[in-house]
């Protein structure tokens, strides 16, 4: 049964958030803030408006007033207009597309229009930008030459809180794309054959998650095979599945933007000796990972634990990386568990428990979405921890 649209966030909640921000720029001593995104990462931008760009760039202007604008490119005009939850919006030659056409009829926006329209004046501004990474060196260039004398301040931690606690509809939309990819992950171990090519079995996926009622993939999705299991990031191929692979699928589910995913492997065939004591020692990391989350707990000392468990059991040397890292409008997002971490766990972050051990023929990965609540956590998808052994 498809849910088609009928999960989402609404608008007076893109509103809040706006507000909620303004707080903490008036916190924090900025007069404004601008977050940016792309096509790749459309997270912040998306957090505010509602609007997810296509070629081009976007981003949002804040001011600690509380008034906020979209910002897009040139050939996007009524389609950010059409999906923005923000009345304003603006259109900056800065969030143009790669190709960099330079559109000499067009009389662009300004920041300078920008800002006057949410009520920010003034020359020694403090200038919060986020999505830091990924701000275009243009972008930049074009804050600095409209406001010179201002201060630019990197404000990516203002976002990372803004995010870190999720509200009830933002699960609800987590939730939903679990139950989504879970679906596509079922149908694609009950056609998954001998001679079918990895990106074939990506295809079943795709095809099932917009049957039910995804808005698109979580993540690039990929379903990989044997020696293309070791790679943590990668993209699926033409290589042909053959009996007793060890197959990886990682699937997923985007609902009003946010990302669910679920991941483990399959095996075409029985697996034994080595390879089956790798697949089941992810399993068992991945399960001692699940039993730590509780509210107050330090993400470190889980990082910590969990490479521990490692050691203990004769993994170090197939160890990537952490346990857990954070999850929403991005399939990763922070904040990541790391032995580096600096906070707790509380009520209403979400993760995935993404447990990955690599060798130097094949890799696994068990993965699943969590949610941490009042006593413990919930696991957002579909129970994962059975080794698929399928029989041709």
């Amino acid at each position: 049964m498809s849910n088609h649209g009928k999960i989402h966030i609404p608008k007076n909640e893109y509103l809040e958030r706006v507000q909620r921000a303004a707080a903490i720029l008036r916190r924090e001593g900025l007069d404004a803030l601008i977050v940016n995104s792309n096509e790749a990462d459309y997270a912040n931008a998306r957090y505010f408006s509602g609007f997810w760009p296509l070629f081009e760039r976007a981003g949002v202007a804040i001011s600690a007033a509380g008034d906020a604008a979209l910002l897009c490119g040139p050939e996007s005009r009524h389609f950010a207009g059409d999906r923005s939850r923000l009345d304003k919006l603006f259109v900056l030659m800065e969030y143009r597309e790669s190709a960099d056409p330079a559109y000499p009829e067009l009389v662009p926006d300004t920041f300078h229009d920008v800002f006057k329209a949410i009520g920010v004046t003034g020359k020694k501004l403090r200038i919060g930008v986020a999505s830091y990474l990924d701000t275009s060196v243009i972008t930049m260039e074009g804050i600095k030459a409209a406001f010179p004398e201002a201060e630019i301040v990197r404000a990516d931690k203002i976002m990372v809180e803004l995010r870190l606690i999720k509200s009830a509809n933002e699960i609800a939309c987590l939730r939903e794309g679990y139950r989504i990819a879970d679906l596509a992950t079922q149908q694609v171990i009950k056609e998954i054959r001998p001679g079918m090519t990895e990106l074939q079995a990506v295809g079943i996926a795709q095809r099932v998650i917009y049957e039910n009622g995804a808005e698109y993939e979580g993540l690039p999705m990929y379903v990989f095979s044997e020696a293309s299991t070791r790679h943590a990031i990668s993209r699926s191929s033409y290589r042909k599945f053959e009996k007793g692979d060890i197959v990886q699928l990682n699937l997923s589910a985007k609902i009003d933007g946010y990302s669910a995913a679920i991941g483990y492997p399959i095996v075409l065939g029985k697996l034994e000796g080595k390879r089956r004591d790798v697949v089941l020692f992810g399993l068992e990391a991945h399960n001692w990972t699940e039993k730590q989350i509780r509210p107050g707990a330090a993400a470190s000392d889980v990082a910590k634990g969990y490479y521990q468990f490692f050691k203990d059991n004769g993994y170090e040397e197939n160890f990537v990386y952490g346990p857990m890292h954070g999850t929403g409008l991005i399939e990763v997002e922070a904040p990541w568990v790391e032995t580096s971490s600096d906070y707790n766990f509380a009520p209403n972050m979400t993760f995935q428990v993404d447990s990955y051990i690599s060798t130097d023929t094949f890799g696994v990965r068990w993965e699943k979405g969590i949610a941490v609540t009042e006593t413990g956590y919930e696991v957002l998808s579909a129970p994962i921890g059975k080794l698929y052994e399928l029989e041709f």
